[in-house]
């Protein structure tokens, strides 16, 4: 599957979680309950993923951690807070730079509209 094949299948699934848990509850119910749906929809997925970064010819292993990768195409990062704010797109962002993956998607259940930013 390509990378929007994909993304239909992971907005699905984070509607279908935003519809029947609503808002409110911590990032970390909302992964799991993700996590379940994604591998219900039939998508390989891993949890916690630790991201190491290289810095002048080492490796610093576990320095990020991304919330859910799915299909190893696609990296979910997921709030549960008032607001997005600029940091939270430019951590996704450096978890693509970091993974050399091309799509991520910043989701935040914590709204009274789901907000899903692609």
């Amino acid at each position: 599957m390509t990378e929007n094949e994909i993304s239909f299948y992971i907005r699905k699934s984070i509607f279908s979680v935003y519809n029947e848990l609503g808002p409110g509850l911590f990032e970390k119910v909302y992964e799991k309950v993700l996590a379940h749906e994604l591998q219900n929809n039939g998508l390989n997925i891993q949890t916690q993923v630790d991201i190491p970064i290289k810095f002048k010819g080492i490796t610093i292993d576990s320095s990020f951690i991304a919330d859910i990768i799915v299909e190893n195409k696609v990296i979910i990062e997921i709030k549960s807070i008032s607001e997005i704010t600029n940091v939270h797109h430019k951590q996704l962002l450096t978890y693509l730079k970091l993974t050399g993956l091309k799509l991520g998607i910043l989701v935040n259940f914590n709204t009274d509209y789901i907000l899903i930013k692609v």
